[in-house]
This record gives C-alpha cells, sequence and structure tokens, in this order.
C-alpha cells in the first residue's frame, strides 16, 4: 500500500476546474517537501508544482496562474486547485513528499521519497 493517497481526478471539459487532494498517514509529510508530478502518455514524469515546510510555492510555467498547490497540516493533506484545463494537461498526477527536505525543494522525481499511486486526469476539448 502506498504511503500517499491522491483523490479527485477525473474528466472535465476544457476550460474546467479539478481539485486533487492527497492524504498520509504515519509521519507528518506536509511538514516536509511536498510536490505534484505528472506523466502523460509517452512523456516524462514533470514536477507541476511544489511547497516547502513554510508554504512557499512553485510551479512549471506551463500551469503558472492557472493551478494552485497548497496544504493544511492539521490533516496531513496536500491539495492542487486546477483551473482553466487544457487538453494538455491530461495526465496521471501523483503527489510526493521528501521526508529529509524541508526547504529548497528538488525538481526530480529521484529526489522525492513518498508517493502516491497516482490519480486520472483527463480533459477534453
Amino acid at each position: 500500500q502506498a504511503p500517499l493517497a491522491e483523490s479527485g481526478g477525473g474528466s472535465v471539459q476544457a476550460g474546467g476546474s479539478l481539485r486533487l487532494s492527497c492524504t498520509g498517514s504515519g509521519i507528518p509529510y506536509t511538514t516536509y517537501c511536498m510536490a505534484w508530478f505528472r506523466q502523460a502518455p509517452g512523456k516524462e514524469r514533470e514536477r507541476v508544482a511544489s511547497i516547502d515546510s513554510g508554504g512557499s510555492t512553485t510551479y512549471v510555467a506551463s500551469v503558472q496562474g492557472r493551478f494552485t498547490i497548497s496544504k493544511d497540516n492539521g490533516k496531513n493533506t496536500l491539495y492542487l486547485q486546477m483551473d482553466s484545463l487544457n487538453p494538455e494537461d491530461t495526465a496521471t498526477y501523483s503527489c510526493a513528499a521528501d521526508s529529509r527536505r524541508k526547504f529548497f525543494c528538488g525538481s526530480g522525481r529521484s529526489q522525492y521519497n513518498y508517493w502516491g499511486q497516482g490519480t486520472q486526469v483527463t480533459v477534453s476539448s
């Protein structure tokens, strides 16, 4: 069983919105670096957004201004609000945590040591 669990994926038309959630138990994941990654068929997995222990965020350019990463430490839950979705956002989205780092969060998948199984997001035109 994966240490993190995503929810909130689904199918939506272009221009629509979805909110992804990621919860975990056992350790306080949200006090460390956390991130959302996505992988589309035939493409490399990319970091979409990350948030550090203090709440500072980073986004890939293609989602800047449309996606918002946030967290609730009391619920040990990470969120990704996705607005103005377009077909290029179609992918499997996974959350990840790096329990070895609280700040200066990494961008590569190898830098995160806890993962969820992923949730599918499909955007139709």
